[in-house]
């Protein structure tokens, strides 16, 4: 079965909540809508404070190439323009909007019929994704629309479909195919008429059968369209992984999937784009986990953007006494929050509870130079020396072993002995390095 070659872990699955349908959550009291829920230039603000906007309703809009639009998740007066901590534990800008009765704009389609035929041309297929202000679902929230518009000289000959979901403890994306599946075909088509390509293909690890099942009799007169099942390895959600392990190219170091003539689109964007497409539904909603080993009733929620992550561990049960964190996303990648009034974003794939015995880091001790965080690395860096850089503030040493490269999995820090926070160092030096790459650029 095929997976990438380069490194990788398999930590314990702990997909608690696979046999979990997906349930509404209710409306929030008030929702906290970022205006920086993406990759590149923050959203500008079109709306001012004590405007009344309706479910759907443009509320910011790309602030440039490599931007995305926001739009209101719910309907009522905006209480507040300020600031809200998000899952980084920084104040960032927000709007704050007091949820009334659920009045969507009448563009929106609201029926469940399945809209099989796009007549759309491609052009007005990606314009139309960039005004639903859709990005990327898996974490990365690269804006959909820049990946469906190559540059110049560039071609994409095969369009992957991010359905590995390699990410401990979340299923999100495994149960929006096994409830979502038809949906999701029609948005890969629209997806590969928008690019121009005769050819998807579908990776899905092989933890997920019945999807992988569904997925096959859905797509079976649909020759154009293959569904891929993959050994258990993670990172293979990451892009340059996922690519290896379906086309057998590697891309290289400070490339693009593109170079290689690849585009990765996550399943969860693939159904956003069905919406917006053929529904005019912006990106408004999404699927989280909410999960851990000490919560009563785990699950998958659909949830609107900007819900308080305190709404979610309600629907779960609340918190529970021996609560020790809260992460945004899974246990590799995720980040410890602050608190539970960060909002959910639009790249918000779960939420995980840690009792206090699984989230106490053990002491660090020295590193004792065995070097499995190279064996682990997925991107052939030595995480050992990158960190002690990142440590010790060696910030042109750091850029030159290719710092920017890490894709922050935490495979590094998963494996050491030693217990050192590698994950941590790497982190900080890789924004410290791409900070200054990007003022030499300027």
């Amino acid at each position: 079965m095929k997976t990438f070659t380069i490194g990788g872990i398999h930590p314990p699955e702990s997909k608690l909540t696979a046999g979990k349908s997906i349930v509404d959550l209710p409306l929030p009291k008030q929702a906290v809508v970022l205006l920086g829920q993406h990759i590149g230039a923050p959203a500008q603000l079109v709306v001012e404070r004590g405007a009344v906007v309706k479910t759907g309703q443009l509320l910011a809009k790309a602030g440039g190439f490599v931007s995305a639009n926001i739009h209101s998740p719910v309907s009522g007066k905006i209480a507040k323009i300020g600031e809200a901590v998000d899952a980084s534990g920084y104040p960032k800008p927000a709007v704050f909007i007091d949820v009334t009765e659920d009045d969507w704009a009448e563009e929106i389609v609201r029926t469940e019929k399945l809209e099989r035929e796009c007549r759309l041309t491609p052009e007005e297929i990606v314009a139309k994704i960039a005004e639903a202000g859709i990005v990327g679902m898996g974490g990365a929230c690269f804006p959909a629309s820049v990946k469906l518009t190559p540059p110049p000289g560039k071609k994409c000959d095969l369009l992957i479909i991010n359905a590995v979901e390699c990410e401990p403890y979340l299923t999100a994306d495994h149960r929006l195919m096994l409830e979502k599946g038809p949906e999701i075909v029609i948005g890969i088509r629209i997806l590969m008429k928008a690019l121009g390509v005769d050819r998807a293909v579908i990776g899905i690890e092989e933890n997920k059968p019945d999807a992988i099942e569904l997925m096959r009799h859905l797509t079976i007169s649909y020759p154009t369209i293959e569904v891929l099942p993959l050994q258990m390895h993670y990172p293979q959600g990451g892009e340059k992984q996922l690519i290896e392990a379906v086309s057998g190219r590697q891309v290289p170091s400070g490339a693009l999937p593109i170079d290689v003539g690849k585009v990765v689109q996550n399943v969860g964007t693939v159904y956003a784009v069905y919406e917006a497409v053929q529904k005019n539904k912006p990106l408004i909603e999404r699927i989280v986990t909410v999960t851990g080993k000490s919560l009563k009733h785990p699950g998958n929620f659909r949830v609107r953007i900007g819900t308080p992550i305190a709404d979610l561990i309600e629907a779960a049960g609340g918190l529970p006494d021996n609560a020790g964190k809260i992460i945004s996303g899974g246990p590799m990648m995720g980040k410890a929050l602050v608190g539970m009034d960060v909002p959910v974003a639009k790249g918000t794939s779960g939420v995980l509870v840690m009792d206090e015995a699984e989230s106490v880091r053990k002491p660090a001790v020295d590193c004792i130079r065995c070097g499995k965080c190279i064996g682990a690395c997925p991107m052939g860096l030595e995480p050992y020396l990158l960190s002690a850089l990142a440590e010790r503030q060696v910030w042109d040493r750091l850029e030159k072993e290719h710092i920017m490269d890490c894709i922050e999995c935490g495979c590094c820090t998963f494996t050491c002995p030693a217990n050192r926070p590698l994950l941590d160092y790497m982190r900080v030096g890789k924004a410290k390095v791409g900070a200054i790459i990007r003022s030499r650029k300027k």
